[in-house]
């Protein structure tokens, strides 16, 4: 597993019941991790304004403008599993939000991995039953990146 996913970065009981409070636990989590500036969080926002990051297989994955390039220190990704659903707007329910920052393509093999995971149903059903960090980055683990 890369350095861009560490334990610290994975909540396995997420506490956010809407779309907007879930982005915001997971900007919380990458500025906490002194990957972004606060401002990111704002951009994560927008993004989703614009474009839905609903990806299907209860799965999505915000991630801040373009423009907020220059907010990112480092590349990282979180990852905050939910008990209940969360609807994304209309788009779909959700119950694990991966947020995203990424310099240049440091982010992709980790984000390949992650796809792989979500296409397959039943590590789909062992990740949303997972209820450690440790169980949930296990799971990532099992697929090699594409």
């Amino acid at each position: 597993m890369t350095d861009l996913l560490s334990e610290d970065l994975v909540v396995p009981a997420g506490r956010s019941t809407t779309k907007e409070d879930a982005i915001r636990e997971a900007g919380a989590l990458l500025v906490g991790a002194g990957a972004v500036a606060p401002d990111y969080v704002d951009a994560m926002l927008a993004r989703e304004q614009t474009v839905s990051t609903y990806m299907g297989s209860w799965l999505a994955i915000p991630h801040g403008t373009d423009e907020a390039k220059g907010t990112i220190r480092q590349s990282a990704i979180c990852l905050i599993r939910y008990e209940h659903e969360i609807d994304w707007g209309g788009a779909g329910p959700v119950r694990v939000v991966v947020g995203i920052a990424g310099v240049g393509d440091e982010h992709l093999s980790l984000l390949s991995r992650i796809a792989l995971v979500f296409t397959d149903a039943e590590r789909v059903e062992r990740l949303l039953a997972a209820t450690t960090a440790a169980d949930l980055t296990a799971i990532l683990g099992e697929v090699e990146p594409a």
